[in-house]
């Protein structure tokens, strides 16, 4: 399964003492198959808790961090290098949510804690033929959840014990994933306040 956004090759920005010791909140990572319910929980996370939704399929539109487009998978592929370096001082200033269904590429050094968003195939299949995606598009990401790819690739790329696994399928679901996110934040303050 190809996403559009893959890398071999680790990236090597440094990120200053500075600039973590006078991080007010920390960065979070929201990953996930397209149409799990990602912008929604990081739409939640801005309002409720004051985090600074980054949605990268948002930037590298705006900022075509393109490199080329992907007939097969009906998708652009993505130019990590200029998207990360766009995305550097963001981390840097911290209280961050990056949204992006992809994780690996990121630098594991920007997140306090990784999100993967699940939902059951059938509704997924649901909002993704609400979206109007073509059935080969749809196919490919029903695959994705079905193998769980983005939480395999969140487990490869980050440390275990910062991977958070969350449901969407209700709004039941939404408001209990805002709550766990807002105890875990209160835990990290707690902590680093003592620090």
């Amino acid at each position: 399964m190809r996403y559009t956004a893959c890398s071999t090759q680790p990236h090597t920005h440094t990120q200053s003492q500075h600039a973590r010791s006078t991080m007010v909140l920390p960065n979070i990572l929201v990953t996930g198959t397209p149409g799990t319910g990602k912008s929604e929980l990081c739409r939640q996370l801005a309002d409720k808790l004051g985090f600074r939704w980054q949605n990268v399929s948002e930037i590298v539109t705006e900022h075509k961090f393109v490199e080329e487009y992907d007939e097969e998978f009906e998708c652009p592929v993505l130019d990590e290098d200029r998207l990360l370096d766009h995305l550097e001082p963001l981390m840097q200033e911290g209280g961050c949510a990056v949204e992006y269904h992809s994780s690996e590429f990121f630098p594991e050094r920007w997140f306090a804690s990784v999100w993967v968003v699940r939902c059951s195939t059938s509704l997924l299949y649901d909002r993704l033929q609400a979206r109007e995606y073509g059935e080969r598009k749809i196919k490919s990401n029903m695959e994705c959840e079905i193998f769980q790819i983005p939480l395999d690739e969140a487990r490869d790329a980050y440390r275990k014990e910062i991977i958070h696994e969350v449901t969407s399928d209700t709004a039941a679901d939404l408001d209990a994933t805002v709550e766990r996110v807002r105890d875990w934040l209160e835990q990290w303050k707690a902590k680093h306040n003592k620090s």
